[in-house]
């Protein structure tokens, strides 16, 4: 587990304000992750699991995939991060979700959410909540419209496409934060992170990453490497997705179609530098 970690919430919650230079705390993220090379726990769904790990692999952190009753408790004990994604659903991973989270809980490791297809069925939207409600969670990654189904009951997302607009979410996600207190990262061209208070938009990205399927996975992987590494959500979160949308500006540049894309996404987390990240980092904070 990465010991070094940049407690901004401390800061924060001084009497002076403190002023974050998100581009320099990206890079300063990135450098963390790729020197002690946290290990990621990850319950995470079966269609993006091995580009997930790859993925966490190529930006430095360690992953670990594993969804057993028997061992979740053992190995998050031991994790930097635990990422809960619902992608592929059944109940033996529900158990394993909410016992690998109690005992994150308990020994305060960050967890990240990733309520994939919330709002889409009663069995997600259900199991969304019910994390929600029984552990504690640092980040909640996902599009517009999971993000509304964890407020609105009638917000109806089609699969795991969003069908709202990030903006759309803004103040609810806002609302939304601040009574579950989490930080909330709703990704889209232009990403949003909010902790009820702070809000973060974020404009790195690339159109062919909605046409990869496991683009969502990736970044909610990558705000658990990140969030291991910096105690403060809402810079690790931004920063995080920063990163993954730089990887895609570089991947872009190189291909023009999604397969290869795929290829070169995975080759730009590995290759781009702390200081890349610093000078390609497109985060704004605003009311």
């Amino acid at each position: 587990m990465a010991q070094r970690r940049f407690n901004m919430k401390q800061i924060l919650n001084s009497k002076s304000k403190a002023v974050i230079n998100f581009s320099e705390r990206a890079a300063q993220n990135l450098a963390t992750v790729k020197t002690e090379k946290p290990l990621i726990h990850n319950i995470t769904n079966f269609v993006a699991m091995n580009y997930t790990a790859n993925a966490l692999l190529a930006m430095g952190a360690s992953p670990v995939m594993a969804h057993a009753q028997k061992e979740v408790e053992e190995i998050v004990s031991r994790a930097g991060a635990l990422v809960l994604n619902i992608g592929t659903l059944n109940e033996d991973w529900i158990i394993s979700m909410l016992k690998a989270g109690r005992k994150a809980s308990q020994q305060n490791t960050p967890i990240v959410l990733d309520p994939v297809g919330s709002g889409a069925t009663k069995l997600r939207t259900k199991t969304a909540k019910k994390i929600i409600d029984e552990i504690r969670i640092s980040v909640i990654r996902g599009n517009a419209s999971e993000i509304l189904s964890l407020r609105h009951e009638n917000s109806q997302p089609r699969g795991v496409e969003a069908v709202h607009a990030v903006e759309e979410a803004a103040q609810t996600a806002k609302i939304l934060a601040e009574e579950l207190k989490t930080t909330l990262a709703i990704t889209g061209p232009v990403d949003l992170v909010t902790d009820g208070n702070r809000v973060l938009r974020v404009a790195n990205g690339h159109p062919l990453m909605g046409y990869v399927t496991g683009t969502g996975c990736i970044a909610s992987a990558a705000i658990g490497a990140f969030i291991s590494v910096d105690d403060d959500a809402v810079s690790a979160a931004a920063t995080a997705l920063a990163f993954l949308g730089l990887a895609g500006e570089v991947a872009g540049t190189k291909v023009s179609a999604p397969g290869s894309f795929m290829i070169q996404l995975l080759d730009a987390l590995y290759t781009i530098s702390p200081n890349e990240l610093e000078k390609g980092c497109k985060i704004e904070e605003s009311k």
